[in-house]
């Protein structure tokens, strides 16, 4: 005899950007095959300067940790560290005064305290996504019993997501009655880059339907087309009267500061009201990475033109890389369908021309995680990538995309359209 799960575990499986991670832990041969881990986006380039002064000097003199002492922070977070988060938003030209910040234990974190506050758990009421939507969503709704309703993107055989139909999502919120609306600027899976001007038009719309508007900006100012950087809280109350104190964003030390192991993020709100209960349920967990706050913290000083020469870095990187491996994988899979990259750090591949009806993507991707390997100088490899149905409400909506995570070093991106060639032929050729 032993004790019953809770029905909530019975029915958990895991993330769809970890699961091809778990099952290549458990293969047997492990040790002889060298993975390329395009399912998560755990960035490898390294943390802006001042943050690896500060990492590499957690010992010195003048440093919070030299006595090897390490205490809980205030829940609200350093104010160093939340300095930092409002010094970023500053640096786009955007005023902070108004605004609230509650440091997290990464964006991750942020995000289901910001749907605790929004919708509460088992809420009647659901909060509305654009489908594709970053899986963590979809997880988090699981974990807290709220509904999720989306407004859906298809993707065309050029490469590119459609643009958002204004009146669906109105008709959607009469319909489903949701919360709030969440954005991704620069999109999780999809890519997409989500301009001003239309974040403006959303920011109406969630006015007129008396709803929160939420922006997940963990990829500020990471778009490739040119033109301005978008964010929610560069659309003022004259712009769209009514719009001050409903917004909420998602911040995140992980990717455009490339320190996905640090675990801070924020949950920055205009509504006092909002931060203040939000910092009361965040108490719970007493507070964020005290180590981790001090090493992001050193952002705070940064001036504002220095940090915009680290986007424009890291803009020229992605998409100098984006660009080559969406030329090589289509190059060496002719017909696989694949985003442009317009923003983020990520492309999706749709195998659906290749492919017979009966495909599912995660068959593929287990696959290659638990047995398939190319061999290329000696050398095995295989490439992990996260299966798409995981970021749709329908599974049989993604069953032939995969999301490609552009965050292995170059060398490692070059070779990888070859050798995810490689298993998909075998795969193929293993099916028939």
């Amino acid at each position: 005899m032993t004790p019953n799960l809770s029905e909530h575990y019975r029915k958990r499986k895991p993330s769809a950007i970890r699961q091809a991670q778990i099952t290549f832990s458990n293969r047997k041969d492990k040790d002889q095959v060298k993975v390329i881990n395009l399912a998560i986006g755990n960035v490898s380039l390294p943390m802006h300067p001042a943050m690896q002064t500060r990492l590499n000097s957690l010992g010195d003199p003048g440093s919070p940790f030299k006595s090897g002492i390490v205490k809980y922070t205030p829940s609200v977070g350093t104010n160093e560290c939340q300095d930092t988060f409002l010094n970023i938003i500053r640096s786009e030209g955007i005023e902070t005064d108004y605004l609230n910040c509650v440091v997290t234990d990464g964006g991750s974190q942020a995000m289901e305290l910001m749907m605790l506050g929004v919708c509460g758990p088992n809420s009647a009421n659901p909060i509305l996504l654009l489908e594709p939507a970053y899986t963590n969503y979809f997880e988090f709704g699981k974990r807290l019993s709220i509904p999720i309703v989306t407004a859906k993107r298809t993707i065309d055989d050029s490469g590119q997501f459609n643009e958002l139909d204004l009146e669906k999502i109105s008709k959607i919120i009469d319909f489903e009655t949701p919360q709030g609306l969440i954005v991704i600027p620069g999109d999780n899976p999809t890519g997409q880059f989500l301009k001003q001007e239309l974040l403006i038009q959303l920011a109406y719309i969630c006015v007129e339907k008396d709803i929160w508007f939420i922006s997940d900006e963990a990829y500020r100012s990471l778009y490739y087309g040119g033109g301005e950087a978008s964010s929610i809280w560069k659309i003022s109350e004259e712009q769209v009267p009514g719009i001050r104190g409903r917004c909420i964003s998602i911040e995140s030390a992980s990717k455009v500061w490339n320190a996905c192991g640090l675990r801070i993020g924020s949950l920055v709100t205009d509504n006092e009201e909002f931060h203040i209960k939000a910092l009361s349920e965040y108490t719970a967990n007493l507070c964020a990475n005290a180590i981790g706050q001090y090493i992001f913290g050193a952002l705070a000083s940064i001036s504002a033109e220095k940090l915009c020469d680290w986007y424009k870095q890291q803009r020229e990187y992605y998409a100098n890389i984006m660009i080559s491996l969406r030329e090589n994988i289509v190059s060496a899979l002719p017909g696989l369908v694949v985003t442009h990259p317009e923003a983020a750090i990520y492309l999706v591949a749709d195998f659906r021309n290749l492919v017979s009806a009966d495909f599912n993507i995660s068959d593929f991707i287990h696959f290659c995680a638990a047995e398939g390997r190319v061999d290329v100088g000696g050398t095995s490899y295989t490439v992990l990538l996260a299966p798409m149905n995981g970021f749709y409400l329908d599974k049989n909506a993604g069953r032939t995309q995969a999301r490609i995570a552009v965050v292995e070093p170059p060398g490692l991106m070059n070779k990888a359209p070859s050798i995810l060639s490689e298993l998909f032929k075998m795969y193929c050729k293993q099916s028939k």
